[in-house]
């Protein structure tokens, strides 16, 4: 059940930056800001996932530090596939905007849980 947010926004993510960008409504935001959010929500979701799954201690126990591997990966291969899509390019600023967003996104989560004083324990 933890998964199915992060499985339906990476797949919406996924679609979105594999249409052409002619394709794409404008939401009155710069592409950088794009990014950002784009992975802000990521890096929320993925970090999230890792510290609720119960899989592997190793994930739980290095979810921030994986979270951000997952999506400086994963940001970098979209740029990529990006190339092959007609209208969009790679463009290494659009990575340090998506890095941004993921670094304040795990930022945020970790915040939160120790502003909170939740207790993240694997059982």
């Amino acid at each position: 059940m933890v998964y199915i947010p992060l499985a339906v926004y990476w797949v919406i993510l996924f679609t979105a930056t594999s249409l052409p960008l002619k394709k794409l409504p404008s939401i009155g935001f710069t592409d950088k800001i794009n990014h950002f959010i784009a992975y802000f929500v990521l890096a929320i979701l993925v970090n999230l996932t890792l510290i609720y799954q119960r899989k592997s201690r190793l994930l739980f126990e290095r979810a921030s530090i994986v979270t951000i591997v997952i999506c400086l990966f994963y940001g970098a291969i979209d740029e990529l596939h990006q190339m092959l899509v007609p209208g969009r390019f790679a463009e290494t600023w659009d990575w340090v905007a998506d890095a941004s967003g993921t670094f304040l996104g795990v930022l945020i989560v970790y915040s939160l849980i120790n502003i909170l004083k939740y207790r993240l324990e694997f059982n």
